[in-house]
């Protein structure tokens, strides 16, 4: 079984490949006629039409990525049932999650309301979350069994098929204890794919936090060093596919509950795609050395897609 999407292909630099506008029905393949692309949000331009496939394969790593979703409402609800749908036909086992996972209070009701009950298909189904906090995030959240964090404020863990590691930090007080863990972590992985989350984003285009320049300053020397391939933030309550920063690919999930409409600013420099018109959640699937990727709407359809190489290590 595979899954399609329709997109237009425009390389952006040699390692990162990029496949523009898409749209499919969760129920199976789907052609994007002009009335369906006159619905599509604002913040996302139709393309011409070209194939591309999520791989699928038996023998990948499949994930998705959500972000500032726990907020309990609506939406966050449809969000999560177009994860169980996408999940019937592309069974990732495994979701990471960008901090602000619980907003408000958080008593035992508050985390069946606002993580349990959305996720319950997924969690029966044995997908495991991996959580980093956010900044409304109380760090007792680490103790929480469901989001596997083994009651550290920042972890890494190696996939459980390809050759992958990930790696979580709690980006609201970056301590210097942290950075230093960081960097042997890092410097001590020999996965070809290195893949980083936490809440706040390194680039950003929103107008309400935009990038973390100061966090960026400690990280981003680590990252490049160390063939950091993938970077997933959130934070700002949008989707934005930032241009690739000295070969990292980076990307900001935050709209997977919550959303800021219309907070991109339009003609950033920065940005390849964004969203802002509505909640968004990511899936990923790695096979040897490529990473595809989709970005999915609140109505199960797919507006960003495209490919992802793994950094090589300097000569």
């Amino acid at each position: 079984m595979r899954v399609r999407c329709l997109s237009s292909w425009a390389p952006v630099c040699a390692l990162v490949a990029i496949v523009c506008c898409a749209s499919v029905a969760p129920a199976g393949p789907a052609t994007v006629t002009s009335a369906e692309a006159a619905r599509a949000p604002r913040a996302v331009a139709a393309a011409p039409a070209q194939d591309l496939e999520l791989p699928n394969k038996p023998d990948s790593l499949k994930f998705a990525v959500i972000g500032d979703n726990g907020n309990g409402e609506k939406r966050q609800y449809d969000i999560a049932e177009q994860m169980a749908n996408w999940h019937g036909r592309f069974p990732y086992e495994l979701v990471v999650m960008m901090g602000d996972n619980i907003y408000g209070s958080e008593r035992p009701q508050d985390f069946i309301k606002k993580f349990e009950a959305p996720y319950k298909p997924l969690l029966d189904a044995g997908v495991k979350f991996y959580a980093s906090l956010g900044n409304h995030d109380a760090r007792e959240q680490r103790y929480y069994k469901n989001y596997n964090m083994e009651g550290k404020l920042y972890y890494s863990f190696k996939a459980p098929k390809q050759d992958v590691r990930f790696f979580a930090l709690e980006s609201t007080y970056p301590e210097p204890e942290q950075i230093e863990w960081f960097r042997k972590e890092l410097e001590g992985s020999n996965e070809k794919w290195k893949i980083c989350f936490w809440h706040h984003p390194l680039y950003s285009s929103a107008r309400t936090h935009g990038s973390e320049t100061r966090l960026r300053a400690s990280l981003e020397p680590l990252l490049i060093k160390n063939n950091v391939s993938l970077v997933l933030n959130g934070h700002d309550h949008v989707y934005e596919r930032i241009k690739p920063q000295n070969g990292i690919a980076y990307f900001v999930v935050g709209s997977s509950g919550q959303l800021r409409e219309g907070d991109l600013r339009q003609g950033s420099p920065l940005t390849a795609k964004g969203n802002d018109r509505d909640n968004t959640f990511m899936l990923m699937e790695i096979n040897g050395d490529e990473l595809t990727f989709v970005a999915i709407d609140r109505g199960g359809k797919v507006f960003d897609s495209g490919v992802i190489k793994p950094r090589q290590p300097a000569k």
